[in-house]
């Protein structure tokens, strides 16, 4: 469409105006307001959007087994099938043992324990019946005979109608005793009975050899998914029974949101200026894009019902900084075009086609990673990677079709002369792979190093050490020690006036603190001794008014327990597989996914030998932070080799240099790598000042895969790839 100058002032006007509406939809929401979990507020408000255990905490409920004391197997097979219970309502729920007869759930953004605990139910066993309620029924499968169960829409092949339905999948062996009971019981009922109360009486309709059924009759599908889930938890392996729920306040104390808001504010103003001082026009136009960017991010994660924690506000604050990249990229290209000799509007035009490519190849690669993690894995990584998708959605969107949009509105109010865009001077080639061995070499020296304090730490020789990682109690469990105060006790006080003290005497910064029912303190560290524990009751009565009665000690299990660890590990593998065999598929050339798998492994190698060195604390934020680092040092790789291949188009073998114009392409992007590796250190810089020391944890390693992305990218991928192809194309 072509825009006049009146028509182009009124877009502007009507789309600044749109965006502080969504904006104050965002602050305020809109209508009369909504009652919800006991509380209330308007549609589409960011209060809305339920928050983790972390940040406002949720109900936590504690089951005590039946009978003699489980084995270790026992209890974590009811540990995982408990959380396949619990992720109804949200991923970031947390399930782990307490001493070996006890399971806590924990489930985030509640705050009605007695709802929750009617609504999750007393886990019990699950059997498949036929002749229900007479005396002659028969047990044929129970819970453990299932694979799977999940909810499903589908199309009734006769009427054409919608069916809310549940599948099934069976093991290897109760798919033959299926087989056997829907062919001898053909038009009868098979009862689905979960501790002792019948849930469904489907009639067989058909003998089913292949183990995959369906039960059909769910009248929602939020009722076809809460029969799946209680089917997925099959047959416990130990019988449990409730003996309390409570609500527990946010482990990080009230501050946390604020803080890490703030931080974000800043940084986001800090990014702003940084554009406009370096693009003009450009800038402005980055601007506004990041400002809609923000507000659609929390409209989409209100609408989505997604559970929020800090590592999740770290990513969307993180992701601000990342999006800047898609707009730098493209800038830097209009400054390129506009120096190549073509007019402003051209330029425009151009920069946008020609950064297309890079821009969508590295998005894609993430969404596709994305997807993977969504399908594979569960807890924080599931959590993670929905948080993750919704940002690559919104950053092309924002970058291809908003930004330009905005830049043509720009440029028909009259906005046409060069100096407003600016133009780059003819860049002299950088040698780049000149000292190739040398910048091949201090990665290299960084990895062995780590490698050998990794192998020192294992073996005790390094202080106190007797691990490679300092592992959080998120994964590898530790000591609750519950308490009361005189005079009471909130997570903020703790943290300001006693934390320290009481690391000193753990041993250890890994302390987490949440308040349950308004009165007990519930203070979590790795594993104590008996010693440090009366230690520690001795200091927290005699100096702060604990109650000596009230103590009690725990030793629980990991939340982050192995099979969870063993899903993100395999979920990763696949991811990055996935993502090589799209960039081999669009850059056509095996050698750019080989360099590209070469730097991500560079890049996580070197983040992880920063937490052997540093020893910070490896927990749920660890998983995050891999997860972000491979993100971005994809889309760092790929800026490169959308650049290498454009100029091999124009490649002459005979009378070409390929180490020349490997160095040509990273002098091309160079401005890019330095800008994006600013934006996004100042985000993340912001944060480490700002946040909770929690947030620490995420961001001071973030910070170093950051810088290591950008090293990787101008001085790695390129001559790896270039090292690889010379043979091809200089013989």
């Amino acid at each position: 469409m072509k825009l006049n100058k009146t028509k182009s002032i009124v877009l502007l006007v009507v789309t600044l105006i749109l965006i502080a509406a969504l904006g104050l939809v965002s602050a305020f929401g809109v209508g009369m307001g909504i009652w919800t979990d006991s509380k209330y507020s308007s549609l589409g408000s960011a209060k809305n959007i339920k928050l983790g255990l972390d940040l406002e905490g949720g109900v936590s409920i504690t089951y005590q087994v039946v009978g003699d004391t489980p084995t270790s197997e026992e209890l974590q097979d009811t540990i995982n099938k408990l959380y396949k219970r619990a992720e109804i309502y949200s991923a970031e729920s947390a399930v782990y043992s307490e001493g070996d007869d006890r399971v806590v759930v924990e489930i985030p953004g509640e705050d009605d324990a007695e709802e929750v605990t009617e609504t999750l139910g007393s886990p019990g066993s699950l059997q498949l019946v036929t002749d229900y309620g007479e005396d002659g029924e028969t047990v044929w499968l129970e819970g453990d005979d299932i694979e799977d169960a999940q909810a499903a829409i589908q199309t009734d092949s006769t009427t054409g109608a919608t069916q809310y339905v549940v599948k099934l999948q069976f093991t290897d062996e109760g798919t033959e005793i299926l087989a056997q009971v829907t062919s001898d019981y053909y038009g009868d009922t098979l009862s689905i009975v979960y501790d002792g109360e019948l849930l469904q009486s489907p009639y067989i309709q058909a003998v089913i050899s292949n183990g995959q059924c369906v039960i059909t009759g769910q009248e929602s599908y939020e009722a076809a998914e809460e029969l799946a889930s209680m089917i997925r938890i099959g047959s416990l392996s130990v019988e449990l029974e409730s003996i309390s729920s409570n609500v527990i306040g946010a482990k990080l104390g009230d501050t946390a949101i604020a803080s890490s808001l703030l931080a974000g504010l800043i940084g986001l103003i800090i990014v702003i200026i940084f554009m406009i001082v370096m693009y003009r026009i450009p800038g402005i136009v980055a601007g506004i894009s990041l400002v809609l960017y923000a507000i659609l991010e929390l409209l989409v994660l209100n609408a989505f019902d997604l559970t929020l924690t800090l590592p999740g506000i770290a990513g969307i604050v993180l992701s601000i900084g990342m999006a800047v990249d898609s707009n730098i990229i493209i800038y830097a290209r209009i400054r390129e075009e506009l120096a190549n000799g073509l007019s402003v509007k051209e330029a425009i035009n151009v920069g946008f086609k020609k950064s297309t490519a890079a821009i969508v190849d590295g998005n894609i690669t993430t969404f596709i990673a994305g997807l993977v993690l969504i399908a594979l894995s569960t807890g924080t990584v599931k959590g993670f990677a929905e948080t993750l998708l919704i940002g690559i959605v919104l950053t092309l969107f924002n970058a291809l079709i908003f930004s330009r949009f905005m830049m043509n509105i720009f440029y028909n109010l009259g906005v046409s002369d060069p100096k407003f865009y600016g133009k780059d001077k003819q860049k002299k080639t950088i040698d780049f792979l000149k000292h190739v061995k040398v910048t091949f070499a201090i990665p290299a020296i960084i990895l062995v190093a780590g490698i050998v304090t990794a192998v020192l730490s294992n073996n005790g020789v390094i202080g106190d050490r007797d691990s490679i990682l300092n592992y959080s109690v998120e994964f590898a469990g530790g000591t609750s020690i519950s308490v009361d105060f005189e005079d009471g006790m909130s997570v903020n006080k703790f943290n300001s006036e006693i934390k320290d003290a009481y690391a000193e005497i753990a041993g250890t910064d890994n302390i987490s603190v949440n308040l349950v029912d308004n009165d007990t303190l519930n203070i979590r560290t790795t594993t104590l001794t008996e010693a440090q524990v009366e230690e520690i009751k001795t200091l927290l009565v005699s100096e702060y008014g604990a109650e000596e009665a009230s103590f009690e000690v725990a030793t629980i299990s990991a939340t982050v327990g192995k099979e969870m660890r063993k899903d993100a590990i395999i979920a990763v593998i696949i991811a990055v597989i996935c993502m090589l065999i799209y960039i081999f598929i669009r850059f056509r050339n095996m050698k750019f996914a080989a360099s590209a798998v070469i730097a991500l492994i560079h890049d996580v190698a070197i983040v992880f030998m920063f937490y052997v060195f540093s020893w910070i604390s490896v927990g749920n934020t660890f998983i995050a932070c891999m997860l972000t680092l491979l993100g971005y040092s994809i889309n760092a790789t790929i800026v490169i080799f959308d650049r290498i291949r454009e100029n091999l188009k124009y490649y002459d073998k005979k009378k070409g240099d390929l180490k020349e114009l490997v160095n040509k392409s990273i002098t091309q992007t160079l401005t890019r790598s330095i800008y994006t590796t600013f934006t996004t250190f100042i985000m993340v810089f912001m944060l480490s000042v700002l946040g909770v020391s929690t947030m620490r944890e995420f961001t001071v390693p973030l910070s170093v895969g950051v810088i290591c992305g950008a090293y990787s990218s101008v001085f790695i991928t390129g001559a790896l790839w270039y090292l690889m192809s010379k043979k091809k194309y200089e013989e």
